[in-house]
């Protein structure tokens, strides 16, 4: 459990909330606790029975959190210490699996009374002295968490399903109780002897059974979760004074030498130190093809070892490993809301108290209108429509469809932060792209050279103290060639023009046309186009101001990117290329990824003011880069996609973490997002139409023409199918086919 992190300069925490039922609670639990003095945001979720909190230090506190939403009624506990992937995930496991045992039992126990009941001669006086006690110990033990909760509810001014339920079975049982108690006085005063014993017990058993399910389906909503959490071993085989010993991966220490044979799961993130082997990445990136590795390679704690054996050095364990970061952040997603939400939220609040009064009106037109004895048909009408509108499908409308599709993103190698991103993703249509390392491999190389040995000295002497990928390049290619390099001085690096700085006593000077015309040097202007019409990026030397030569890098295109962007084009989009590189070597790149769009020779600020740009002409713009130089056009960005890169992941940098360092997986979020949000469409129109539709005949309107009256067993299984419904729906999500076009 998330124990407290800043994020924006608020501190955030989750803390586990026992007791929500519906969308009313829901709702409920999240005003209370976005009331609270510094509370900057709350999100509460049905499904995961958690509440999300921002908040300003100083302001509030969990602790203060955690007691507003007890004083509400509902359960809430502060969050645990930090513990591992595993234990989190069991835990998570074995309340979810806990509720199901528990709910199963309860609603087994109220249809076998309900059936006994139903088999009963109701008329006969002692049958319903049996029947009044087993409806008791069922309602006081199975049904005991509807009259709690709405006690609570009512305590505080509110109410949710819990008010229905409880106003409908306590009504039909204080009818029941009393006829059969007083059989003479009801006869008398001409109101029926009957009871609905069978009713509340069918009720409570229906409503529970409906619970039970949605309890498993909640563990299937879980699945992607689960699957990585089982990913990370339990043992660990580390060398300890010389000799190998297994021990509980909990009790590795950073530094420890691990190893791994073939066919088992690496047991943190790590180093190789000695052995060469292919290792499955698919649980990180969706990818079934194994990944080469061999001394000084990375890997990564879960990923499985395929062929041969491996000493890896342990570099990150616990809440800063790979998998511990995206179990977190799938974690998240699964708790965050989506916008579409908020009509479900506003219904809510209003709901209960409408459908009261529906309920009292229905009371009132029954016992005004309805043949003797109409205070029975008057009671079970009023009964009927407060069960059918028990408002659980509502909560569960979007919550199921988020946490589902998020958990299939994931499994594809999609990390989506959260449900307000996947819902933004379906209203995209424009899509700039960074060229070095999105849409190229960003592992440029020279390629064309025109300078001497001492120039080529020069220059990658200056630029081994740049993190630039033209400058790596430029390192690489004049150590292959043997050159002995000095040390740089006044080393001054300029975004998205080059550098300069002093080498044996020589101003060197590297970069781009715009550098060389800023300190007054002439470039060959002929060679440019002919590098640039291939697609080459010009680097110019200067020593001491003088030209003395050119470099030419080029960055291979990735093979997925040009099907990547012909799918973005497919599903709507507009694609542009976005790059400091020369205008004539963009269009070259560009033409050969099948983009028409470029905008070139921009400065990392540039970039921001072209997703502006875009987004003033009324855009909605999604940008795509290495997560790290890009991360302020991401930021900007309506949706920011950032690209893994090796085992630095920008997990913060976008709102879409594309584990695959491919484009492939940018048309493959847009597709789930548009069928996630058909899916919660459907399921709220499912909710609305189901109660517009419902509360209606629940009421008795077709009985004046039909004679069809619900009873209110029947709104019980009702209730309990729609709720089903819903979750049903969303759980089709993880099948998904991602990688087809969407018609």
């Amino acid at each position: 459990m998330d124990t407290g992190t800043k994020e924006g300069g608020a501190a955030r925490v989750t803390f586990p909330v026992t007791g929500m039922t519906c969308a009313a609670c829901q709702s409920f639990v999240r005003k209370t606790l976005e009331e609270q003095p510094g509370v900057e945001s709350a999100t509460v979720n049905l499904l995961l029975h958690n509440a999300t909190v921002a908040y300003r230090e100083g302001e509030s506190s969990v602790e203060t959190l955690v007691e507003a939403v007890r004083e509400t009624g509902f359960g809430a506990e502060l969050p645990q210490a930090a513990a591992s992937v595993i234990a989190e995930q069991e835990d998570l496991d074995e309340r979810l699996d806990g509720e199901y045992r528990t709910l199963r039992l309860k609603a087994a126990v109220s249809l076998a009374a309900g059936a006994l009941a139903m088999a009963s001669d109701f008329t006969a006086l002692p049958a319903g002295f049996l029947l009044l006690p087993l409806t008791l110990f069922v309602m006081a033990w199975a049904g005991r968490r509807f009259y709690v909760k709405a006690w609570s509810a009512l305590r505080h001014g509110t109410s949710d399903m819990n008010t229905l339920v409880s106003l409908g079975t306590g009504s039909a049982f204080l009818y029941s109780a009393a006829s059969t108690l007083a059989p003479g006085w009801f006869h008398a005063h001409g109101l029926g002897h009957g009871h609905y014993y069978e009713a509340v017990l069918f009720i409570i058993a229906l409503i529970l059974t409906g619970n039970m399910l949605e309890a498993r389906a909640k563990r299937q909503t879980a699945a992607a979760l689960r699957g990585l959490g089982q990913l990370q071993p339990k043992t660990a085989r580390v060398m300890r004074e010389g000799r190998e010993v297994d021990i509980a991966v909990e009790d590795l220490a950073l530094g420890d030498e691990a190893l791994v044979r073939p066919g088992e799961r690496i047991p943190a993130d790590g180093a190789v130190v000695a052995g060469e082997s292919s290792v499955d990445e698919s649980m990180l990136t969706g990818e079934s093809l194994p990944v080469e590795k061999a001394a000084g390679g990375l890997v990564t704690g879960g990923t499985l070892n395929r062929s041969g054996a491996l000493r890896i050095r342990v570099t990150a364990l616990g809440a800063s490993s790979r998998l511990a970061q995206i179990v977190r952040l799938l974690r998240d997603a699964q708790a965050s809301r989506a916008p579409i939400q908020d009509l479900a939220d506003k219904v809510s609040r209003i709901f209960v108290p409408t459908v009261v009064s529906i309920a009292l009106v229905t009371f009132a037109v029954w016992m005004a209108f309805a043949p003797a004895p109409a205070f029975g048909r008057a009671l079970a009408a009023a009964v009927t429509v407060l069960i059918i509108a028990c408002p659980c499908a509502m909560g569960l409308a979007v919550p199921t469809a988020v946490m589902v599709a998020t958990g299939r993103a994931a499994s594809a190698g999609i990390l989506i932060k959260d449900g307000q991103a996947l819902q933004r993703l379906e209203s995209l249509d424009t899509i700039v792209l960074d060229k070095t390392g999105t849409i190229t491999e960003g592992r440029p190389a020279v390629t064309d050279s025109t300078l001497d040995e001492r120039a080529l000295r020069l220059v990658a002497s200056l630029e081994r103290l740049s993190e630039h990928p033209l400058a790596e390049a430029i390192v690489a290619h004049a150590s292959a060639r043997g050159a002995a390099l000095g040390e740089a001085a006044r080393f001054e690096a300029r975004a998205g023009q080059g550098a300069w700085g002093v080498v044996d006593g020589v101003e060197v000077a590297a970069g781009n046309a715009a550098l060389m015309a800023e300190r007054g040097i002439a470039i060959d202007e002929a060679l440019t186009a002919a590098w640039s019409g291939a697609g080459k990026t010009a680097v110019y030397v200067a020593l001491d101001g003088a030209l003395a030569g050119a470099l030419a890098i080029a960055d291979p295109i990735k093979p997925t990117s040009p099907g990547a962007i012909a799918a973005l084009r497919g599903l709507g989009l507009r694609v542009l290329m976005l790059t400091g590189d020369h205008a004539a070597t963009a269009r070259a790149i560009a033409a050969q990824a099948g983009i028409e769009e470029v905008i070139a020779q921009v400065s990392p600020e540039g970039k921001i003011e072209a997703v502006r740009r875009l987004q003033a002409e009324g855009r909605v713009v999604a940008m795509a880069g290495d997560g790290v130089n890009d991360a302020p056009a991401l930021a900007q960005a309506d949706v920011g996609f950032a690209m893994a890169s090796g085992a630095d992941v920008a997990f913060d940098s976008g709102d879409v973490t594309l584990m695959r360092s491919d484009l492939n997986g940018i048309p493959q979020a847009m597709r789930l997002s548009r069928l996630t949000m058909r899916v919660m469409r459907q399921n709220l129109g499912w909710a609305f139409v189901y109660n517009v539709i419902g509360i209606p005949i629940a009421a008795g309107a077709l009985y004046p023409f039909t004679g069809l009256l619900l009873t209110p067993v029947i709104a019980s299984a009702a209730m309990a199918l729609s709720s089903v419904s819903v979750v049903t729906n969303s759980l089709r999500l993880r099948g998904a086919h991602l990688t087809e076009r969407e018609s």
